[in-house]
Order: structure tokens, then sequence, then C-alpha cells
């Protein structure tokens, strides 16, 4: 009679860095050979974000960290590089024109809807703290706003921002959205508007995309 053997087995840590397995389902190599020099990276950059906060990382880091969840078996460092190369700054890559986006080999659909993801969120924060507010203090925190929502739109809109009495925001709307050099402005739809809303000012708002960061503003009370 064979007497039952023991065997021991060891728990490997939570956080153990693995090589990304093979595409090739027949493929015979052993996981140590030809490893991404990146396999380790992605693990490494959380930790620095988690310990000193995004500002330990640079801009491209940052974008590297958006882009881990859209291409998980892929060295996004010198995607997120070009990105930024291409458009300029962090925030002109997640406000750019998806047509653009795709331009830059090794962006795809996964890749745009994680940036787009990060733009919706920032102009979501933007809105909020400024219906947060008691009123518009300034006409900085305008222009602020503004740039968050349309400073890198590839069109001329034409916005629309309705206050009530006490300079708080009712609503944001875009009125118009025209071509990269005019769009068209109907009065009457304006007034029709802030009727509509019960509003007491009107912000009009006007952008020029082959300008950047150029917002035109104009204040005016809704008779």
């Amino acid at each position: 009679m064979i007497a039952p053997q023991h065997l021991q087995v060891k728990k490997l840590p939570d956080r153990a860095c693995w090589p990304p397995m093979s595409d090739n389902a027949g493929d015979s190599k052993s996981p140590s050979d030809d490893t991404p020099h990146y396999h380790c990276h992605r693990e490494r950059l959380r930790e620095r974000f988690r310990a000193a906060g995004p500002d330990a990382l640079s801009d491209y880091e940052l974008l590297e960290m958006i882009l881990f969840a859209a291409q998980p078996r892929r060295d996004m460092k010198p995607i997120a590089k070009q990105l930024l190369k291409t458009f300029g700054s962090f925030a002109e890559v997640i406000h750019a024109p998806e047509p653009r986006l795709r331009e830059i080999k090794g962006v795809g659909d996964a890749s745009i809807d994680q940036i787009k993801l990060i733009a919706a969120a920032s102009q979501r924060i933007a809105k909020g703290e400024l219906q947060q507010r008691k009123a518009l203090s300034s006409w900085q925190d305008v222009i602020d706003y503004c740039r968050t929502s349309m400073a890198f739109a590839d069109k001329e809109q034409f916005r629309l921002l309705f206050l009530d009495k006490r300079n708080h925001l009712i609503a944001d709307e875009v009125q118009q959205t025209g071509t990269v050099d005019h769009t068209p402005v109907y009065p009457r739809e304006v007034i029709k508007r802030a009727l509509e809303l019960s509003a007491t000012a009107i912000i009009l708002v006007h952008n020029h995309p082959t300008t950047p960061f150029s917002i035109r503003l104009d204040h005016g009370q809704a008779q």
C-alpha cells in the first residue's frame, strides 16, 4: 500500500509581476523568454501614484495610466508621448477631436473611449463646481469654466449660460454649432429660450477654434 504524499503549497504575493501571456496559444516559450521590458512598469507606476499622488507623475505617465485599461498588453509610453507631442498638452489631448486622435498610430476605439471619458469627467466636475457656487464671482471664473467646456472644440460654438437674479447658473447650452470659422446666431431663439427658463441674465460665449484659448464674452439682461 502506497502512503499518501503531502504536498506543500506556497502562496504567491498578491502583487507579483508576471510577464504577459502569449497571444499564441501554441507558444512553447517559457514565461521568462522575450519578456517585455514594461511587464512590471504598470504596477510600479500605480504604486508611485498611490504613494505620492498625481503630482509625482508627468503628463505622459498620467496618459499611460488612462490608457492601461484600453490596451492591457501593450507598452503605452510611446503612444502617450506621441499624443503629447502632437497636441501639445494633457488638456489638448483629452479634448482633441476623435478623427485627429485616430491619426495617432496605436490609438483605436478603446483608447479614444478612455480619453473622452476623462474629458467628460473634467467637464462634469467644472460644471458641478460652477453650479454649487452661490454666484459667478468674476469673469475669470466664467472664462475658466468655458475653457474646460469648449476651448478645444474644432468648430465654432455659440454657447449660452442662463442665470437667475442671483447669478446662479440655471442652464449651459450650445445654441448653435458652425464650421471652423463661423457660426450662425438667431436672437429670437436666444430670447425665447431665456423666457422658457425664466432667466434674468444671459452670458453669450463664442469661441474661435483657429485661435487657441480665444473665448469672447458678452453680457446682457434678458428683457
